[in-house]
């Protein structure tokens, strides 16, 4: 995808296909003069002679005055509209046929099919919005709960942009200081701020960037769901314990042991929360291939989870306990752990099971998956664990890794600025921390974008007629 602003002027369904409204967005210097081509206004005023934020009615017509459709037109003028081009948005009726025939007309008379998130891209290159800001657009559409929905619209409405917008005006004022000094370095009497103004103005970067980088491990729980490892040995009924989680046939159980060969992901919301399940291989010794290779992938995802679900069968504890305990335990530390003792139906003594060398702060939770008892309390115990704060619509939360990673290489370069100021090094190396400190939340903002490559992958995996 080319970064270069186009000439062209671009068409695209931007509904989805079954509803009983469908809209097409033209956008481009000839949107206006194009769709007149097409368009049969009932007053007999053209489109290219009604004001900005009008709507229209009228008739979509062929070449030899077929009528395809009754339709109401907007109309947007640069450069006041959503692409900061002229622009109109053709709402008819939602039928697949009648949308594609729009679509060949305003082709056939000089409309190119807009690519995956041209629009947006347009937008931001049109400066009607920054990176981030452009970004959240399509964290607003994927939006899946009240939270994730309150931390797209505070991006797309610019919260983390002004908190950025701070901070590079405080690293403006900083680096001018230091480098107007470098101006006059043959005048050493000459110094425009103390180091101890520089060490408190670095101070107080360095705990926004701190504290908006911190805040990712929240926005990626939000937006990706927490991870929720389900380990166990084979046929203890971790199939059976997602499969009743979703309330859906999601894993295949059965009585062979190492059915479940390699890792089943799926995601669930409870109480506002998404979470995402990780249904593994059995743990056990095997001289299978590719059973072992899923067994090694149960510790990669047992590794990256938050929380593990530990299922053992009610009818074996202790031996399921001790086979395992070794290489489950030391893998856990830092994550909450349950021990969800399985089966109870089947041992009557289950809920009075105790296990040695369990830590101080794991769970021990007795339930029957395939009967679905217990699974209340689980969730509510899931629920607990998360602790995810309730967000507002003016709560800044960073959740794209892109972001996290130029926060971060951001945060060290101030951390060499605090330590060349405290050690007294020579301002010419502590302005180029400061710039790139500058440069990384450029990055963020798109400001210092200087390559086809990084907005070519952020737009292409927008949704088309966005």
């Amino acid at each position: 995808m080319n970064i270069q602003l186009s000439n062209d002027t671009i068409c695209a369904i931007a509904t989805a296909q079954g509803g009983a409204i469908g809209i097409i967005r033209v956008s481009g210097p000839q949107a206006i003069s194009i769709t007149d081509k097409i368009f049969t206004p009932a007053t007999g005023k053209s489109l290219s002679e009604r004001p900005a934020y009008t709507l229209a009615f009228g008739q979509i017509r062929t070449n030899t005055g077929e009528i395809v459709d009754e339709v109401l037109i907007s109309l947007f003028r640069a450069p006041h509209s959503y692409t900061g081009e002229d622009s109109v948005e053709i709402s008819c009726h939602g039928s697949s046929y009648i949308l594609q025939q729009v679509m060949q007309l305003l082709l056939k008379n000089g409309c190119r099919a807009a690519g995956p998130g041209e629009y947006t891209q347009r937008a931001f290159l049109n400066g009607k919005m920054d990176l981030s800001q452009a970004e959240a657009v399509a964290d607003l559409i994927a939006s899946t709960s009240a939270a994730t929905h309150r931390m797209a619209m505070n991006q797309m409405r610019g919260g983390f942009s002004h908190e950025l917008s701070l901070l590079r005006d405080k690293l403006l004022h900083l680096t001018s200081l230091m480098e107007l000094e470098l101006d006059f370095s043959d005048h050493e009497e000459l110094e425009f701020a103390d180091r101890s103004e520089l060490q408190a103005i670095a101070s107080q970067i360095e705990t926004v960037i701190n504290r908006l980088a911190d805040s990712f491990s929240v926005g990626n729980a939000l937006k990706n769901g927490i991870p929720v490892a389900i380990v166990g040995e084979t046929n203890a009924g971790k199939s059976t314990l997602l499969n009743a989680l979703l309330n859906e046939e999601r894993a295949i159980v059965s009585d062979i042991h190492g059915t479940t060969r390699d890792v089943i992901e799926d995601t669930l919301n409870l109480g506002g929360i998404t979470f995402r399940f990780i249904d593994t291989a059995g743990i056990r010794d095997t001289h299978d291939t590719i059973e072992s290779l899923g067994i090694e992938r149960t510790f990669q995802k047992l590794e990256q989870a938050d929380i593990v679900l530990w299922v053992i069968d009610a009818t074996c504890a202790h031996e399921q306990y001790q086979q395992l305990a070794e290489k489950i335990l030391p893998r856990c530390e830092g994550k909450h752990l349950v021990l969800v003792v399985n089966k109870a139906d089947l041992a009557p003594q289950a809920s009075s099971i105790t296990f040695d060398g369990l830590p101080q702060d794991a769970h021990i939770l007795t339930l029957a998956a395939k009967q679905k008892e217990g699974l209340d309390a689980l969730q509510q115990l899931l629920i607990g664990f998360a602790a995810l704060p309730d967000l507002s619509q003016t709560d800044v939360v960073v959740s794209n890794i892109r972001h996290y990673e130029a926060l971060t290489h951001a945060l060290a370069a101030i951390h060499r600025v605090q330590d060349g100021l405290s050690i007294g090094l020579s301002g010419d190396f502590v302005s180029q921390d400061l710039r790139e400190c500058l440069y990384h939340l450029g990055e963020i903002v798109g400001g210092t974008i200087e390559t086809d490559e990084v907005l070519g992958n952020i737009f292409r995996n927008f949704c088309i007629g966005k």
